[in-house]
């Protein structure tokens, strides 16, 4: 007997050593197993097996059986009560029990009437243990009385009227089925204007002339006592008339509109509607505030009737049907409500307990309305049964505290209310039995690989045993992930695998005592098509072949069936069956079809299936080529501790043939999902033996490869994990530093996974001073990656060795590695600083090396603080961000760039080591020389005359030194921008301001401005500007930015001179443009680099302010001319940033011409002169007067 399977289960996690299976049961409700060992001397109450129907209505012709049947150790005796008083089937000689049961037997077909046993019978089985009790079983024989004899007037209607035909059948036990035939015993038509009501009335929602017939008969079948009562025929004459009025719908049945029904919980529900009218009506169907549950609900009889199966509480509502027709439509309410006769929520349990435990009975029911709960003990009113101390009662539930075995009873539970009652009857065993496993001993389980494995454990004891699961003997670990161990002891392998194989013990264990049981499991390799049958295209009257290679277990033998479109083989000689193929010859046209493969052993089977199409003949087609198709089969041999075989079945090569094979493996242990090349085997292989490293669970797969590509790959081999063995390999990178100066950090780069070997990876980490006679300090450290010694001394060197280990052994011996303990920082500071000046801008400082020793770690190299402390023209001192410059190793020199000359500055120097710098030096102080100063911020020219310019300056912003002076030269540039002889002047160095005088009227002058030391001069800034033509003296404003000449305009135009000067003007401007006319034709160009060697300084070119170098004039922005005046800014200031000369010089006078894009019209462009004048294309003198009067 195996216990029930309880629909919870229990995961347990495997893999501890030893596994323990638990199975952790509470005291429940169960049955004791009826198994024949068990009850020769286990006790156990009366418990009902089988009775018969609470309502229970018998042939009466045919001998009365009560049926009453029971189980229970000692076995149980019967008695019986009728109508509620002992019934002495002793007295009765028609009453017979059955021996060993208590169903009775009524002989009533030799003498007595069925009539005088009706009546409420029931039955109590008992024994020592308890009494239950069955249903009341009302029994009444069946009755089919006869229809009372009436006489039946015919009906004579108008065509179109309605009708309703009764039926009224006979009340019979059980109610007749109703329908309606003919004379002919044919069933009449119904229709949606014809059809039969639920009370078997007949119903016309209009007659129709053919109607009219003799024979409208209402038959009642009963169905209990197989026979059919027939009412008096019914004649209907239907009276054709001229006109039929039609008429909107009515009821016919139910009348009004609403009516009410009830029905009981999980009967079906039959609402009817028949209506009457012309046209005949359409029926309709809604649930008021709801809608029709979908699943349960039917129309019947034309839609009049609507059916819910299954009705519940929640189905209770209005119901509305709804009769339609082009005349109108009317409405009935139904209101539906649903009772429930009692329904169990939870039926009371047989308990098992042992002496001194706990337990409870629990009968909860529902219904509506609320059912009562009444107990019972041994079948009397718990109120006047015998009382135990151990019980108490609480309401539906009853408490047992303590139990003795005097505390074993059977209970009733009785639910009840108007609509009917519950009985139910549960055992209370108080038995004291040690554990017993009813599960054959040795059983064999054989499963197929990957499927679940279940190992069965039926028990029984009393307390409720324990379960424990054992594979192997005990203590042994299982490597299985998952077990599912069932209530019932049942344990399961939900994927089986080879190493699954073994035997299991079932250990059940209780205060009393223990018992255990072990079974057997093996786990065969599946049943598998390894080349599975193709679909074929044959033409008619050719031959087709259907391969169905099958691999099995080598301890299975399988059996081939080949079927056609799922049925057998046609019995026909062309049809040939070998080992592995199917051979149609000759192929017909119905010979096409599915041809299936069918594989079968005894635990299990697996089938394959192909399409066979016959065609008429077709030209062969040409060959396709493609990659070659994955290998399958893979299959692990000769599995050695570091070798395996590998073989493979190769998949089609697709009409070009396979080079070599590609083998990959996966260590599914330490890096799942990532596959690694293994080996390449040529083409004519299918096996190759496989070199293996140590506890790796490998895995395998194969790619072929042709001319076209290579093949995806096969799925994966079975795994195979190889031994463990001991390291091959060290830790790599292995170095020692300190993090701190009494420490030292030892780290290395671990072994992966696949380099372990085995399980337990560890690493033995060694130290020794190098320069010391101390022996090798080790510790064995887990699978990390650094160790700390503390406690060291300051940066001393030290031997290192790191060594692998796993649980099975040693790697090799390690290489050994120096390294330093923690570095401190340096305590000397380097001596001798000397600082050598080169120039004003660079210095050399010296310094003597400290002692290694007080470095104290790894020399980086000596780091030189250095600022600028005071200024010592000004000396006024002033703090400036110290600056730092690094020099590498032991180097005891370096050079300063970049300082400013004329400044006082201070240095230090100190060692640096990993750790960080070491004490500064004592401060040295140096002052570098003069240097040339850079040029004046600004000049400005002022107030200009007729004959005077006056120049305003700001001195240089980095003199660089002691101004001793400054020097101008300047030039005049005619109107054809060649430049004048050139004047020098110097001008004291406290001076910010200087007038020429003596300068020619309105002429532009170019001048160069810059400073000098005792070092030398200084750049150089530009500027020009030219002087008035005003005849009256009055010095013009200053002038904007951009503009060289004074704003100021006289009314001059009826002046003699100015007349006499215009003509002049024009003289040489017709001499200009017939000399650029004969140049332009000659195809000369006026050379750019003409002009800016005429404006350059012969003595003095400008310099590049970044490298002193003599520069060239920027074809940028300086290069665009000014137009109306000069390119002077209005405070005729020229920074020094700014071009030091103009493109004006390159135009044709003062107002340089632009095309339209912007573009500089002159001796750039080329442009001829007998190019139509645009209006500002014309050449103009450089005064003044002409820019204000230019004409063409």
């Amino acid at each position: 007997m195996q216990l029930e399977i309880m629909p919870r289960k229990k995961r347990l996690p495997a893999g501890r050593a030893p596994l323990l299976l638990l199975l952790c049961q509470l005291v429940r409700a169960l049955d004791v197993p009826l198994d024949s060992k068990l009850l020769e001397d286990l006790v156990q109450p009366p418990t009902i097996t089988q009775q018969s129907p609470k309502d229970y209505i018998i042939d009466p012709r045919e001998n009365i059986v009560i049926q009453c049947e029971a189980k229970g150790k000692p076995p149980p005796s019967f008695s019986w009560t009728r109508n509620g008083t002992h019934f002495d089937i002793e007295k009765d000689p028609l009453v017979t029990m059955k021996p060993g049961s208590g169903t009775l037997t009524i002989n009533i077909m030799s003498e007595g009437k069925a009539e005088t046993y009706e009546g409420v019978y029931q039955c109590t089985a008992r024994n020592e243990r308890g009494a239950a009790i069955s249903n009341n079983i009302v029994v009444r024989p069946s009755r089919s009385p006869l229809w009372t004899k009436e006489k039946l007037e015919p009906i004579t209607l108008r065509n179109g009227q309605s009708l309703i035909l009764p039926c009224r059948p006979p009340l019979g036990l059980p109610p007749p089925i109703i329908f309606w035939m003919d004379n002919s015993f044919q069933r009449l038509p119904q229709s949606e204007r014809v059809s039969q009501g639920l009370n078997g009335d007949l119903y016309f929602s209009n007659v129709l002339p053919e109607d009219t017939r003799e024979d409208y008969i209402c038959y009642a079948r009963f169905n209990h006592t197989q026979t059919i009562q027939q009412k008096q025929p019914i004649s209907v004459k239907v009276i054709s008339a001229k006109s039929n009025r039609e008429r909107p719908p009515t009821f016919l049945t139910p009348e009004g509109n609403a009516s009410h029904k009830e029905e009981l919980r999980g009967n079906v529900l039959s609402l009817e509607c028949i209506a009457e009218g012309l046209p005949t009506p359409i029926i309709y169907w809604i649930k008021e505030d709801g809608t029709l549950p979908i699943n349960r609900t039917f129309y019947k009889n034309f839609k009049k009737t609507l059916q819910i199966i299954q009705v519940s509480e929640a189905d209770s509502g209005n119901y509305q049907c709804i009769a339609k027709n082009p005349l109108g439509a009317i409405y009935h309410t139904i209101s539906v409500t649903v009772k429930a006769a009692p329904y169990w929520i939870m039926a009371p349990q047989n308990l098992v307990l042992s002496p001194g435990e706990d337990g409870r009975l629990i009968c909860r029911a529902n219904g509506n309305p609320k059912p009562r709960i009444s107990w019972l003990s041994n079948g009397v009113p718990i109120e006047i049964a015998p009382d135990d101390p151990s019980r108490n009662i609480d309401g539906d539930t009853i408490i047992f505290s303590n139990v003795q075995e005097r505390s074993s009873a059977v209970y009733q539970c009785n639910a009840s209310n108007e609509y009917g009652y519950l009985l139910a009857n549960a055992f209370v065993n108080v038995l004291a039995e040690p554990p017993r496993i009813l599960t054959s001993a040795n059983t064999l389980y054989q499963v197929i690989t990957d499927r679940p494995a279940l190992l069965d454990c039926a028990f029984f004891g009393s307390p409720l045993p324990t379960i424990e699961w054992f594979k192997g003997a005990k203590g042994s670990a299982l490597r299985e992930d998952i077990y599912v161990l069932h209530e019932n002891g049942t344990l399961e392998i939900p994927v089986a695998q080879k190493d699954s194989t073994g035997t299991y013990t079932c250990v059940a264990r209780n205060k009393l005592g223990m018992a255990k049981n072990e079974v057997h499991l093996e786990i065969k390799d599946a049943t598998r098509i390894i080349k599975q049958p193709e679909y074929a295209v044959v033409q008619r009257g050719g031959t087709v072949s259907f391969e169905c290679k099958v691999k099995h277990d080598h301890t299975l033998i399988p059996t081939i069936t080949w079927l056609k479109d799922s049925g057998e083989l046609p019995n026909d000689g062309r049809f040939t069956v070998d080992k592995d193929h199917l051979v149609v010859a000759d192929v017909w046209d119905n010979d096409g079809g599915t041809y299936t493969c069918v594989a079968n052993t005894t635990l299990d089977n697996v089938s394959a299936s192909a399409v066979l199409s016959v065609v008429a003949p077709t030209p062969t087609p040409a060959p396709t080529y493609d990659v070659p198709n994955p290998p399958f089969d893979l299959e692990l041999t000769d599995q050695l501790d570091k070798s395996v075989q590998l073989s493979w079945t190769p998949g089609n090569d697709n009409n070009s043939p396979i080079t070599k094979f590609i083998i990959e493996y996966e260590d599914a242990m330490h890096e799942a999902g990532l596959w690694h090349h293994q080996t390449e085997v040529s083409g004519m292989q299918t096996t190759a033996q496989l070199k293996l490293s140590p506890y790796v669970n490998y895995s395998f797969r194969v790619m072929a490869v042709n001319s076209l590509g290579r093949s995806l790959p096969s799925e994966a081999s079975e795994q195979y994990l190889t031994k463990a063995a001991e390291p091959d390999t060290n830790p790599t990178a292995v170095e020692g530093l300190g993090s701190e100066p009494d420490n030292l950090v030892i780290t290395w780069k671990p072994l992966n996974g696949f380099e372990s070997n085995g399980p337990g990876l560890q690493y033995k980490v060694s130290w020794r001073q190098k320069d010391g006679d101390d022996e090798w300090t080790s510790v064995v450290v887990a699978n990390v990656s650094k160790y700390i010694v503390s406690g060291t001394p300051t940066f001393v060197p030290y031997l290192i060795k790191v060594q692998a280990l796993n649980d099975v052994g040693f790697a090799p011996e390690p290489a050994v590695v120096m390294g330093h303990s923690g570095e401190d920082l340096p305590m000397v500071a380097p001596g001798n600083v000397r600082v050598n000046v080169v120039n004003s801008t660079l210095a050399e400082v010296h310094w003597d090396p400290v002692p290694l020793k007080s470095i104290r770690g790894h020399l980086q190299g000596y780091r030189i603080y250095y600022w600028k402390a005071q200024s010592s023209s000004k000396r006024n001192r002033r703090h400036l961000e110290k600056k730092i410059l690094t020099f590498q190793g032991s180097k005891t020199h370096g050079m300063l760039p970049g300082l400013e000359p004329f400044s006082h500055y201070t240095l230090n120097v100190r060692v640096v080591n990993g750790k960080g710098e070491g004490p500064a030096s004592p401060d040295r102080v140096f002052n570098t020389p003069e240097g040339v100063p850079s040029a004046p911020s600004s000049l400005k020219i002022v107030n200009p005359t007729l004959d005077s310019l006056t120049l305003e300056w700001d001195p240089p912003s980095r003199p660089n030194g002691i101004l001793t002076e400054y020097t101008l030269k300047y030039q005049p540039i005619n109107s054809t921008h060649e430049l004048g002889p050139l004047v020098d002047l110097k001008i004291p160095a406290n001076k910010t301001r200087w007038t020429l005088k003596n300068l020619n009227f309105s002429t532009r002058y170019k001048f160069y401005f810059y400073a000098q030391t005792a070092a030398g001069s200084g750049s150089q800034i530009t500027e020009e500007a030219v002087t008035n033509v005003d005849e009256a003296g009055i010095p013009p404003p200053d002038v904007g930015a951009g503009k060289a000449m004074a704003s100021r305009q006289v009314d001059i135009a009826t002046q003699g001179w100015f007349i006499g000067l215009m003509c002049a003007v024009a003289l040489l401007i017709l001499i200009l443009l017939i000399v650029c006319f004969i140049r332009r034709n000659k195809g000369g160009k006026y050379p750019v680099k003409e002009k800016e060697d005429a404006h350059a300084d012969p003595e003095i070119q400008p310099m590049k302010e970044d490298d002193g170098t003599f520069g060239e004039y920027s074809d940028a922005e300086d290069h665009k001319p000014l137009k109306k005046g000069s390119r002077t800014p209005s405070d005729r200031t020229v920074k020094k940033e700014d071009s030091d000369d103009s493109l004006v010089d390159y135009g044709e006078g003062v107002n340089g011409q632009f095309n339209e894009d912007g573009s500089f019209i002159g001796q750039y462009s080329g442009k001829k002169e007998k190019e139509p004048a645009e209006g500002n294309e014309s050449s103009e003198a450089p005064s003044p007067v002409n820019a204000m009067n230019s004409f063409v």
